[in-house]
């Protein structure tokens, strides 16, 4: 251990701060691994974890002990925003198999101690593909929620310099953040960095930039971070990267019974009658979950400033067709 953790690990037990005890704990963990030491570095991770555990076996019936702010520091600001979810995989509406796939992620990471007793490591990175507005971003918070950890968002585009080499800087900070700092990463738009090698627009730094998340996803995730890669174009990435995921998971826009299901969780109070829904079950085809919220929240918001209380069945389908109109016009500017 360096003076360096030394010191800080005092200085976090005489502030009370266990949070940081822990997580100084799990970044010598870190150093330990990278120096060969493998065996000392996994007893450091399960007293943490096991630390953890009796801190939420700990927190007051009813209640939730408070997740401590981790906020990016120095260069980080602008590479990365944070926020704390409250949403859980329960307030989304998924296929059964993406339910049951993130579902035995969640008790992954919230079991990996005993998975590391025997010799396995809980699923760390992800990729998640699909139409845009089909829930790829609101897993990210969903799974930060159900794990209690922060939600790091990568902005991609302040990854990128005119600078030779700046951007592969910025790429070490990340990744030694994700190292040390156990959080919910999500790399949205992953098509930007992860690019075909040889594709024809393909430039030095991209492919310096691919080389480097490339040898990032060989590197052992010490702190067991969830990274999650997000694409609307997954036939874009380069296939070297692919293969590295631990998990790809496909969504794809709702069906008539998951699109009612979206609308009236959504309409919550403001309820549809129920023998209204047969009217506008076609105008549900092809929209994504994303669509259907702003739908129904735009008949909600109407319905709250005329004190009413329930939305009218012409209000709902007039704003499900202006989405079906919306998306039709893009398609045909787009070629799609």
């Amino acid at each position: 251990m360096s003076t360096k953790h030394l010191l800080a690990l005092l200085s976090s037990h005489i502030e009370g701060d266990e949070e940081q005890f822990l997580s100084i704990a799990l970044q010598v963990a870190a150093q330990e691994a990278r120096q060969g030491r493998p065996e000392d570095a996994d007893k450091l991770k399960r007293l943490v974890q096991k630390a953890r555990d009796q801190q939420r076996a700990g927190r007051p019936a009813g209640g939730q002990t408070p997740i401590p702010l981790a906020r990016p520091r120095g260069e980080l600001q602008g590479l990365v925003e944070s926020v704390y979810p409250k949403v859980t995989l329960a307030s989304m509406v998924l296929s059964e198999e993406v339910q049951s796939r993130l579902t035995r992620v969640v008790r992954q990471q919230q079991e990996r101690a005993t998975l590391r007793d025997h010799g396995q490591a809980p699923t760390t990175h992800m990729l998640l593909v699909g139409p845009p507005g089909t829930g790829k971003t609101m897993t990210a918070s969903a799974l930060a929620g159900e794990l209690r950890l922060p939600l790091f968002t990568v902005r991609l585009e302040a990854l990128f310099s005119r600078f030779f080499g700046e951007t592969a800087g910025k790429l070490r900070l990340l990744f030694d953040q994700i190292a040390q700092v156990r959080g919910v990463y999500l790399l949205d738009e992953f098509d930007a960095i992860g690019a075909r090698r040889g594709d024809p627009n393909d430039v030095g730094e991209i492919r310096r930039v691919l080389n480097s998340v490339l040898a990032f996803m060989e590197e052992p995730n010490t702190t067991d971070s969830l990274v999650l890669a997000a694409t609307n174009h997954v036939e874009a990435l380069d296939e070297a990267l692919a293969r590295r995921f631990d998990e790809v998971i496909e969504y794809g826009l709702p069906d008539r019974r998951a699109g009612r299901a979206i609308l009236e969780r959504r309409l919550g109070k403001f309820k549809l009658a129920s023998r209204s829904w047969e009217a506008i079950e076609s105008a549900l085809e092809g929209l994504s979950q994303g669509e259907l919220v702003r739908a129904a929240d735009a008949v909600v918001k109407d319905a709250i400033l005329e004190g009413a209380t329930k939305v009218s069945l012409d209000a709902l389908e007039a704003a499900l067709q202006n989405r079906q109109t919306l998306k039709g016009k893009f398609r045909r500017q787009t070629g799609r």
